[in-house]
């Protein structure tokens, strides 16, 4: 089954961090969005890929061959212009026409799921997930035999609280590209947008049985504070827990991911902070927060931050000798 994966957005809710490379190239407890998302897959077994590219999307295709040759097959399409996630799949539609089904994984966010479950399926598949705001999201009403009945994306009135989370088995594929077809001809767009949600309504509304299954964890990467909470969950995993300490004077607070030829002197790391390769830090305490590669990070004190590659904060160092009843505020 080939796997098709959009990853055309900018990520305007990530600016700055997404003003030099793409949100999903943006690194998360180790390694960027989609390398959770490919690494996950191939060890489903997936080898076939499709990657709807856009906004700097030479930047991903290089990501891709450089650290998946010989993994995965990679077929490598540009969306211009940009006109939403169905549209995406619109422009893509040469690489899997033919095919009796594929599998839609949307690259900005990561739901690890039990795919094995979902191939056995035989109808098209979504995955779903209860959330606590269902205004910001595309929304799924579910049928007793857990079938959808309806789908609307970002509802002002939500009718439920279950999100779809951008992972789709499509099993009709002449159905679902009629689908597209039909929102681009009458021009039925959303929030400017041709979503994926539209063209799966139209299918269910044309008489299609679609599934849902459920996911235990989503995370969504789309903005700083959703994107720190998902770093942290991540670290969690028993590969971070256990960091050996190497560097000088230094505490590690697990779960901690420090990348290759690290620096770090006289400073407390930790916890849930992921740090790229190649980066520096002297007299630094940091915790809950991504600090990129190639950057340099001195006398500091930081916590829920992003930090971008190939960047430097330097903060000031003091030696103070302070006498009774005395107040500083520095």
């Amino acid at each position: 089954m080939k796997v098709i994966i959009p990853v055309a957005g900018a990520g305007m809710r990530l600016r700055p961090h997404t003003h030099t490379q793409p949100k999903t190239l943006v690194p998360i407890a180790g390694k960027p969005i989609l390398a959770h998302i490919v690494d996950d897959l191939i060890s489903y077994g997936f080898k076939e890929f499709v990657f709807v590219l856009g906004y700097m999307g030479e930047k991903v295709e290089d990501f891709i061959k450089t650290h998946y040759q010989n993994k995965i097959e990679a077929e490598f399409v540009v969306q211009e212009p940009r006109e939403g996630s169905a549209h995406a799949l619109w422009v893509a539609k040469h690489a899997y026409e033919k095919e009796q089904d594929i599998l839609i994984v949307l690259g900005d966010t990561i739901a690890p799921l039990d795919y094995k479950s979902l191939l056995k399926n035989k109808n098209s598949v979504v995955g779903i997930k209860k959330v606590s705001n269902p205004m910001l999201f595309g929304i799924v009403q579910v049928g007793k035999k857990g079938e959808v009945i309806s789908l609307i994306e970002k509802p002002k009135i939500p009718k439920s609280n279950l999100a779809l989370v951008g992972v789709y088995k499509v099993k009709n594929i002449p159905l679902f590209l009629e689908g597209i077809h039909f929102l681009m001809q009458k021009n039925k767009k959303n929030q400017n947008e041709y979503y994926l949600t539209d063209v799966l309504m139209y299918m269910v509304e044309k008489g299609e049985n679609i599934q849902t299954m459920t996911v235990e964890h989503w995370y969504d990467c789309g903005k700083r504070e959703t994107l720190l909470e998902a770093n942290a969950i991540l670290l969690n995993k028993s590969e971070f827990k256990n960091t050996v300490n190497t560097y000088p004077n230094t505490i590690i607070i697990p779960p901690v991911s420090i990348g290759v030829n690290c620096q770090v002197n006289n400073s407390i790391i930790g916890p849930n902070v992921a740090i790229g390769e190649d980066t520096i830090l002297e007299n630094a305490i940091v915790s809950n927060s991504i600090i990129g590669s190639y950057s340099e990070l001195s006398n500091v004190v930081l916590k829920d931050s992003i930090v971008g590659n190939d960047s430097s904060l330097k903060g000031e160092s003091y030696v103070l000798s302070i006498g009774d009843n005395a107040e500083i505020n520095l």
